[in-house]
């Protein structure tokens, strides 16, 4: 369905709460309802509450599904997501410098994370989507004094994989979470990048601005020498009795673009206009004159060194120095000085700021000495965002193995007490890097793109709720064309989700379902479907009802990492004994079966044991199919959580969206016999006989909306 077949009335009701930063519909549709909620459960989600021209869709024909007919009263699915952080966090940018999460715009780009053999690499990714809401806070403290402001839901990446900030070895809560006893894998804190002080910029000139190549007759010859570096007296000749005139030319020593802009916007703050001169035999550095003679006076007064420099001017000369003369080359960063001078303010510099560094001498003829910086990735990444040098080239750590030893154990997990305002993002790689650790990216499905939404949290966050479904149902019913076929609910999203405790859109579909005699099939995750139970049963007596819950397996752990914020297995599975003890024959779709991680024996055992258990009529199992968009976003979680799986997934669904039938037939064989085990006869992916009217399979869009 798209956005044409939906209008919206102008005089529809008042949502609950303003809502003027909610995002607008992707096209324009007059008179929608925009609602959010306070209630924490619908926290950070918007509603869009249209009605819709028509609810009784027919499947395409080369579906593969055996149903003709749907009914979907809802597009999105209001299942629990995952927000992050606190939105000072700063990440990673694809130019090495830093912001917070809070300013990022989809269509960023960022360092994320990707497995290649044994370790995982640093890799530029795009911000696809981002979003805040408002949730109970905690503080990670790591032992080198990193710390981190997240849910806790969050996951941050351990050396014994992901892990949520909060959880329980016991009971509901229990999942993987952080102790004391993790180490988080990264490079530990980001340094506040330098502020764009007076002094910061005096540095910065005074390691880039030298004099021109070509020498004044009345002054000495100066060479490469830092125009700084010369006595006091001959430093800065002002016209009088001490020397001659200040020079209006000058170069730079460097020829990269960007620092030279940054020489020239910090010149022009300074009141200093410069212009460029052609120099062709000036490849690494820059001829540069002021437009205006008296400005030349103020060039040297900018360059001239402090008697005591402060910390700013540290920063901005070390910044300088970088793009006069650094390199970071295959791992190894290095800054080349020629003058003793500027070697002596480079070591104090360096010391000041704890770094660790080795003074090597390459043997050139002109006597440069070159800094190296030693302490690897973290000590690198510090000296640049604390310094922030101008030539982001330098900076890359693409294709960068993430295996350095930092002192990033978890100290502590703090709950602060304090609901705050959190974000999250959805990214290309399903990670990215948060104040030097790899934080989890928010799960992201494709499915809404169907209705022009963006491929990131829209599924999750922006639900399309069409408020007269119940009334569209019972005038499609009534339409003289309409044959009465059979209806299947529940086969694209779930029509039991949270939002559906809210709109109550359901009972007036059943009761129209009821009312013509209608027969039709629910398919659903969701235990809301008991709520309605007294209407199901009235439609019973008139028609066909079949229901059908799906439990792809009943593994804790595997349940939280896949299909998180569903009612557990064990919970669907109550919903189905008491649906038994109230009359009905209800199916159980053992989907979607995740290939490596539920389809091997022992997991079909127990799958079929606890819904043999519950008193399911009859099971029928459903391998994971990926069709374009769901495969996607499949692909990305399967990496992040069982990297492991990813080239026998790549082997299986290297044809197309389904399995090849070899394996299809394998599984089907392992279901028939744990279903013979347990008095399961009429159960199997390839007999439907014991549920003949149930929902049958759900399209990969349903299957990955769930999980």
């Amino acid at each position: 369905m798209r956005w044409d077949t939906l209008s919206a009335p102008p005089d529809e009701g008042t949502p609950d709460r303003a809502a003027p930063a909610a995002p607008p519909l992707p096209l324009a549709l007059p008179g929608a309802i925009t609602r959010t909620f306070d209630t924490p459960g619908f926290a950070g989600m918007t509603f869009y509450e249209v009605r819709a021209k028509s609810i009784i869709n027919r499947v395409p024909g080369e579906s593969k599904v055996p149903f003709e007919w749907t009914v979907n009263p809802y597009r999105g699915c209001s299942h629990a997501c995952r927000y992050c952080l606190a939105g000072d966090t700063p990440i990673l940018m694809a130019d090495g410098r830093t912001r917070p999460i809070s300013e990022l715009e989809p269509g960023d780009r960022i360092y994320g994370t990707e497995r290649r053999g044994a370790y995982r690499h640093y890799v530029v990714t795009t911000v696809l989507d981002k979003w805040s809401t408002v949730k109970r806070a905690h503080r990670v403290t790591l032992t080198d004094g990193t710390t981190l402001v997240a849910s806790g839901d969050h996951r941050f990446l351990t050396e014994r994989g992901w892990k949520h900030v909060t959880g329980s070895m016991r009971g509901d809560a229990r999942r993987p979470h952080l102790t004391t006893r993790n180490r988080l894998l990264g490079t530990g804190r980001f340094a506040v990048a330098p502020k764009r002080s007076v002094d910061y910029h005096r540095g910065y000139l005074h390691a880039l601005v030298r004099y021109a190549e070509r020498p004044d007759p009345r002054q000495p010859r100066y060479d490469d020498a830092i125009v700084p570096d010369l006595p006091d007296h001959r430093q800065c000749p002002h016209g009088d009795a001490e020397g001659p005139a200040p020079r209006r030319s000058f170069r730079l020593a460097t020829a990269e673009v960007e620092a030279v802009e940054r020489v020239e916007r910090f010149l022009a703050e300074a009141g200093v206009a410069v212009e460029r001169v052609a120099n062709r035999a000036a490849r690494r550095s820059t001829a540069v004159r002021v437009v205006r003679p008296d400005n030349a006076g103020i060039v040297t007064g900018l360059v001239r060194p402090p008697d005591e420099p402060t910390d700013d001017w540290r920063l901005g000369f070390l910044a300088g120095m970088f793009d006069a003369g650094g390199s970071c080359h295959r791992g190894v960063f290095r800054v080349g000085v020629a003058d003793a001078g500027s070697r002596r303010r480079m070591a104090a510099a360096l010391d000041r700021f704890a770094f660790r560094w080795a003074l090597d001498d390459p043997g050139n003829r002109n006597g440069a000495r070159q800094f190296r910086l030693t302490g690897g990735l973290p000590e690198r990444l510090r000296f640049f965002h604390l310094t922030d040098p101008a030539d982001t080239r330098e900076r890359s750590i693409e294709g960068m193995a993430l295996k350095c030893a930092a002192r990033l154990r978890v100290a502590a997990v703090e709950n602060l007490g304090l609901d705050l305002p959190l974000w999250d993002i959805t990214t290309g790689t399903g990670d990215f890097i948060a104040n030097g650790v790899v934080s989890h990216n928010c799960f992201a499905r494709n499915t809404h793109t169907y209705l022009d939404l963006d491929a990131g949290a829209d599924f999750d966050r922006r639900v399309i709720v069409k408020v007269n479904a119940g009334e569209l149902v019972r005038r499609e019913l009534a339409a003289p064309r309409w044959r009465g076929a059979h209806v299947a609910m529940g086969t694209n999203v779930d029509c039991y989700q949270r939002a559906e405790g809210r709109y109550r859109l359901m009972p007036p579909i059943i009761e129209a379902l009821r009312d013509f005699a209608n027969p039709f099939s629910i398919l659903t995750k969701g235990t809301l479907l008991l709520r309605d139970l007294p209407l199901l049963r009235q439609a019973a007596e008139v028609t066909r009802v079949r229901l059908s819950y799906s439990v792809g397996f009943v593994d804790e752990a595997l349940w939280r990492l896949a299909e998180p914020g569903t009612p557990s297995p064990r919970r669907r599975l109550e919903a189905v004994r008491q649906l038994t003890d109230a009359g009905f024959d209800v199916g159980v779709l053992m989907a979607p079966v995740l290939p490596g991680l539920s389809d091997d024996e022992e997991s079909i055992d127990a799958t079929m044991a606890a819904i043999a258990a519950s008193g399911a009529a009859s099971v029928s199992a459903l391998p994971l199919h990926l069709r374009p968009g769901a495969r996607e976003w499949y692909a990305r979680w399967l990496a992040r959580e069982f990297p492991h799986l990813v080239p026998r997934y790549r082997q299986l669904y290297q044809a197309g969206a389904y399995t090849p039938q070899a394996y299809q037939r394998e599984v089907t064989a392992r279901v028939r016999m744990a279903a013979r085990r347990h008095g399961l006869h009429r159960g199997g992916s390839d007999d439907n006989r014991g549920l003949p009217d149930v929902a049958p399979p759900a399209p990969a869009a349903e299957q990955l909306s769930l999980l």
